[in-house]
């Protein structure tokens, strides 16, 4: 039986994820975010208050959403996912229904697929990465840990992504590209050689920037 949920977050990602699970008629205790009055309400669902909120619930009570979005640096989202894990926490994957999932794909732990995400066979998505509203991840694609692949975004066969990485808006990445941990691929951009790790790339082609 699937759990009640608390939203991490209050902000415009965990507006998205209370819709999705409102849709699909999944039971919302609440979402905390210490920067909001606690007592606010979200479409029908209140603010609980900060984090702390969450562990008045026993592990096995509830499970969590992380609502926290990044626009490119997903160090924040790492962190909470990483120390409610540690308290023995489980973060629900947020799946639309309008997404596209191969029964042949590998989704990890809190992955979220938004509104038009294809994820096509083969293709690995790692715990706590969002694949945005109408991004195409073609066969044999991997993506690390904690990742943000932002709307729009169109990666062909066997691309590689490292941990802790961020793609912004509308990219496009060709069959077979490497890219490192903890890289932020600028808004636009066409990826058409590997991107090492902790490095930014922009442009069309995507050039390292330092």
């Amino acid at each position: 039986m699937n759990k009640p949920i608390i939203i991490i977050g209050a902000g415009d990602h965990a507006k998205v994820l209370l819709d999705i699970l409102l849709e699909q008629d999944v039971t919302v205790i609440g979402l905390t975010d210490k920067n909001i009055s606690k007592g606010n309400c979200i479409y029908g669902v209140s603010v609980i208050g900060d984090d702390s909120e969450i562990l008045k619930y026993k592990t096995d009570e509830i499970e969590l959403v992380n609502g926290i979005g990044s626009v490119g640096n997903t160090s924040i989202r790492q962190k909470v996912f990483s120390s409610l894990k540690e308290k023995g926490y489980f973060f629900r994957s947020v799946i639309h229904e309008a997404s596209i999932v191969s029964k042949r794909a590998k989704l990890g732990e809190g992955v979220q697929l938004l509104a038009g995400a294809i994820v096509n066979i083969e293709a690995e998505i790692d715990d706590n990465t969002i694949i945005n509203t109408k991004t195409s991840i073609d066969h044999g694609c991997v993506i690390g840990k904690h990742c943000h692949i932002a709307p729009g975004c169109s990666f062909s066969g066997c691309v590689r992504i490292g941990d802790c990485t961020h793609i912004g808006t509308g990219t496009s990445i060709i069959q077979g590209i490497n890219i490192g941990k903890n890289v932020l691929i600028g808004a636009g951009s066409v990826v058409i050689n590997d991107v090492s790790d902790n490095e930014k790339a922009f442009g069309v082609p995507a050039r390292v920037r330092k």
